[in-house]
C-alpha cells in the first residue's frame, strides 16, 4: 500500500501566512444534498440516501480492484494561506486529502468518523484539489459533510483557460492555441515553468528565438484587472531540426549476451538477423560500484563454447553498421549497479566507456541502470535542477561523450517504470517513499535534448497509476498504452509542483520481454499490436483517452534479449518486425 503521512497541526502560526478571522466552507455541495455529484469530479461514486451522517444523502464510492473510486473538488483559493479540510467516512481504508500536499485515513470506520487536516497554500498558489478515497478491493465506503474552512479565491479573477496544444513548430519557434476561459478576461499569460514568456491578448501565441531540436513545455494563465487564474495544465513541444543518425523510422531494439550465456545460448554478432536495427551489448559492468570504471568482457569460451574471436566479433560489427544498423555498448544491467559518487568517478566513467566504444567502433551508448544506482537524496526535490552526485554526476557524464562523438552518436535509456512513470505519484528526494522513485527524470530531462531513444522496461513491474488516476497492471496493451502516454504527455511529479515535460514521439519506445522465459509481463502479440494501433495510429485504445495524442513517428519496440527471441524460434521478430516494417 502506499505510504501515506499525517500532517498535525500545533497551532504555531507562521509569518506571513494568513488565517482568515471567520471560517466559511467553500465547497460545492459539500454534503450531496443537491441529490447528485454536482460539483464533483468522481471515479465510482454515486450518491446514496443511506447510510447518510446527516441530511439525506452522502457519497458511495464503489471500489473495485483496480478504481479506489476516488472522487475530488478543485475550489479557488487565495495564496499563503491556512485551511482546515474535514469530511466523515465509513469503511474500511478511507483517504482524505489535498493533490500535492496532506493527507489522512482510517483503516476502519464502522459508522462515520471524522477526518481532519489542516494545510498553508503556496506563495502563488490559488487553486487546491481536495480528494476522498477508498482502497482497492477493500468494500465501498460512504462519505458526507465535507468542509474547506478558509477564504475563497479572489473574486472576479477569471477561470483557467484550457490546455494548450502545439499547432506548429519551426526550427526556432513553437505555436500555441487554447480554449479561452471564462469571465472577463484581459489577456493571457504563457509560461514555461515560473517564467512569463509571451502575453497576449487573444488564445493564440507564438514564442520564437528558440533553439533548434529543442524540447519546451508550457502552460496559459488568464488574467484581468482583479488577478489571475489558475494556470492551465501544461504541454509540450520540441522545434525542428534535429539532426538525423539515420536510425531505421520505427526501429527493433534489442539486448544481446555478449558478455554471458544466461541460459539462452550464446549468438554470434553475425548471426544477428537483419531486422535488428539496434544492438545493444550486454553488459558493461564497473569493476566496483563505485569506481566509474566501466569494463566490457566477451563471454569466455567456458560459458559461450560457440563464441567468435575478437577480429570475428568487430567484422561483425562492421557489416551491421554498413547495412544501416546500430551497435552499442549497454552500461548497468540487473548486476552492474553504478553510482557516480564522485567527480573522479565521473571522469572514470567517461574515459572508460569511451575506450569500449573506439575499440569496437561503436554508434553509441545505452544506459540500464538498475537496483540502488539511481537515488534522490533528501530535499532534492527538483527534477530540473538536480543536486544528489549520482544523478549530477551521471548528467555530466552522459553531455560529456555526447559532446565528444557529436550529433551522431547514439543515446538510448532503457529504466523500469520504478524511476519514471511511478514519480507521478512518489518522487525519492521529497521524502514519503523509496528514494529511487523517479530518479530517472532528472537525466532524462538534462539529456532530453541528446536523447535517440527512451524505452523504459514495461515489465517486472508492478501496477503502475496512469495519467487517468487509475492502476495499470503489465502484461496487456492497457498497461503498454498508459505508460507510453505518461512519457508522451508528461506528467506532474508527486507533490514537487513541477510538471516533466513529455519527449517527442521519435523518442519513444516500449521495452518487452522476448519471451515467458525472459521476464515477468510477457504480452502478447496481438496485445502489443492492439496497444502500438492506438498509440502510433489513435485507435483501438480500449477506452483510454491519450492525454499526449497519437504518436505516428513513435520509434520502436526494445526487447530482452535478442539471444532469448532466439531460442524461442524468433517469435518476437517475426511477429513485430512485419508491423513495425508497416507503419507509415
Amino acid at each position: 500500500m502506499r505510504a501515506r503521512w499525517l500532517a498535525v497541526v500545533v497551532g504555531v502560526l507562521l509569518a506571513g501566512v494568513t488565517v482568515p478571522a471567520q471560517a466559511a466552507n467553500i465547497l460545492s455541495n459539500p454534503g450531496f444534498e443537491t441529490g447528485s455529484l454536482s460539483g464533483w469530479s468522481c471515479s465510482g461514486g454515486s450518491v446514496v440516501s443511506s447510510p447518510t451522517r446527516s441530511g439525506g444523502f452522502a457519497l458511495n464510492g464503489a471500489v473495485t480492484s483496480s478504481d479506489y473510486a476516488q472522487c475530488s473538488q478543485t475550489v479557488s483559493v487565495q495564496p499563503n494561506t491556512a485551511y482546515t479540510l474535514s469530511g466523515w467516512v465509513r469503511g474500511s481504508y478511507v483517504y482524505l486529502g489535498v493533490t500535492g500536499g496532506s493527507s489522512t485515513w482510517t483503516p476502519s470506520a464502522a459508522s462515520f468518523t471524522q477526518l481532519s487536516l489542516s494545510f498553508t497554500t503556496g506563495a502563488s498558489q490559488t487553486s487546491a484539489q481536495i480528494y476522498v478515497h477508498g482502497w482497492y478491493g477493500q468494500p465501498a465506503y460512504q462519505a458526507d459533510d465535507f468542509s474547506l474552512d478558509g477564504p475563497g479565491g479572489t473574486p472576479g479573477a477569471p477561470s483557467a483557460p484550457g490546455t494548450p496544444t502545439v499547432t506548429s513548430a519551426t526550427n526556432s519557434a513553437i505555436s500555441l492555441s487554447w480554449p479561452a476561459a471564462t469571465g472577463t478576461v484581459t489577456g493571457y499569460r504563457v509560461y514555461e515553468g515560473t517564467s512569463v514568456v509571451q502575453t497576449v491578448t487573444g488564445t493564440t501565441a507564438t514564442i520564437s528565438g528558440l533553439q533548434a531540436c529543442s524540447s519546451h513545455s508550457y502552460s496559459v494563465a488568464a488574467y484581468n484587472s482583479v488577478g489571475e487564474s489558475p494556470r492551465s495544465a501544461a504541454t509540450s513541444g520540441t522545434t525542428g531540426g534535429c539532426t538525423s543518425t539515420g536510425l531505421a523510422k520505427h526501429a527493433l531494439i534489442g539486448y544481446l549476451h555478449a558478455s554471458f550465456a544466461n541460459g539462452s545460448g550464446y549468438v554470434r554478432m553475425a548471426d544477428v538477423p537483419d531486422q535488428w536495427d539496434i544492438i545493444d551489448l550486454a553488459f558493461g559492468e564497473p569493476t566496483s560500484v563505485t569506481s566509474g570504471d566501466i569494463r566490457f568482457n566477451r563471454c569466455p569460451a567456458s560459458e559461450c563454447p560457440n563464441v567468435e574471436s575478437d577480429a570475428e566479433f568487430i567484422a561483425a560489427i562492421r557489416a551491421k553498421q554498413a547495412a544501416g544498423k546500430k551497435v552499442l555498448i549497454s552500461i548497468g544491467g540487473a548486476n552492474g549497479q553504478v553510482q557516480l559518487t564522485t567527480t573522479a568517478a565521473r571522469d572514470a566513467f567517461v574515459s572508460s566507456v569511451s575506450s569500449i566504444i573506439d575499440r569496437y567502433g561503436l554508434d553509441g551508448l545505452d544506459i540500464d541502470f538498475e537496483g540502488h544506482s539511481l537515488y534522490l537524496n533528501a530535499g532534492d526535490t527538483d527534477f530540473r535542477n538536480p543536486t544528489t552526485p549520482v544523478i549530477v554526476n551521471l548528467i555530466s557524464a552522459l553531455k560529456t561523450l555526447k559532446a565528444k562523438y557529436g550529433s551522431r552518436f547514439v543515446l538510448t535509456m532503457a529504466p523500469e517504470t520504478f524511476f519514471v512513470q511511478v514519480g507521478y505519484q512518489f518522487y525519492g528526494g521529497s521524502g514519503g517513499s523509496d528514494n529511487r522513485t523517479g530518479s530517472y527524470l532528472p537525466v532524462i530531462h538534462a539529456l532530453r535534448d541528446s536523447l535517440t531513444v527512451l524505452h523504459v522496461q514495461d515489465y517486472n513491474s508492478g501496477p503502475v497509476m496512469g495519467l487517468d488516476n487509475q492502476y495499470h497492471t503489465m502484461g496487456g496493451a492497457d498497461f503498454h498504452i498508459a505508460m507510453t502516454d505518461m512519457v508522451k504527455a508528461g506528467f506532474p511529479v508527486a507533490n514537487t509542483g513541477q510538471t516533466f515535460p513529455g519527449l517527442r514521439d521519435d523518442q519513444i519506445g516500449i521495452g518487452l520481454p522476448a519471451a515467458v522465459s525472459a521476464g515477468n509481463g510477457y504480452t502478447a502479440p496481438v496485445a502489443v499490436h492492439q496497444a502500438l494501433d492506438c498509440l502510433v495510429k489513435g485507435q483501438n485504445c480500449g477506452g483510454y483517452s491519450l492525454r499526449g495524442g497519437s504518436s505516428p513517428g513513435f520509434r520502436g519496440l526494445m526487447t530482452w534479449s535478442i539471444n532469448w527471441d532466439h531460442y524461442y524460434n524468433w517469435e518476437f521478430q517475426n511477429n513485430h518486425a512485419p508491423y513495425l516494417d508497416a507503419l507509415p
